[in-house]
């Protein structure tokens, strides 16, 4: 039997039925169609699929759909404000921080959940905070180079 989910996406507020062992990846995929949030390991290894949930980086391969009721979920395509790119998106482009771009995703979320917590963490806790995803291309230098920039305040919000 499915289930009443209600929560917001990017600002966008959803109601859906899902049934219960749902995965939020699954949704966020197939129900609202936000592809950014890549479905890698399904065991929570990768970090492909990577959101904020309140605030916090979780990988949507390991959390119900419907433990997200109520829930603020912030996806890769959430970053944006319009046409404009995160300063981390761009610092990202900038900087090479991807190659094949599956991990893309997932890198900028945990480095977005990063940078909300700690606003000038140390290239050793920008390496932590991105401990729990996998880069196959060995992206990770040009990723670490672009989280710093930011922190350095060479890339700015949008105004």
């Amino acid at each position: 039997m499915k289930k009443q989910l209600k929560f917001k996406v990017n600002g966008q507020p959803y109601e859906l039925f899902v049934k219960p062992k749902t995965l939020l990846v699954e949704v966020l995929r197939d129900l609202v169609g936000l592809t950014g949030t890549k479905r890698g390991c399904n065991s929570s290894s990768c970090g492909a699929c990577t959101v904020m949930l309140n605030g916090m980086s979780v990988k949507s391969c390991s959390v119900l759909a419907l433990q997200a009721n109520g829930a603020e979920v912030v996806t890769v395509e959430g970053l944006a404000k319009g046409n404009e790119l995160s300063p981390l998106q761009k610092s990202f482009l900038d900087h090479g921080a991807f190659q094949c771009g599956f991990c893309t995703p997932g890198m900028l979320m945990s480095s977005t959940a990063l940078l909300t917590e700690n606003p000038r963490p140390t290239k050793l806790e920008i390496k932590e905070g991105i401990d729990g995803n996998i880069c196959r291309c060995t992206g990770y230098n040009a990723i670490v180079r672009a989280v710093t920039a930011v922190v350095k305040g060479e890339y700015k919000e949008a105004k």
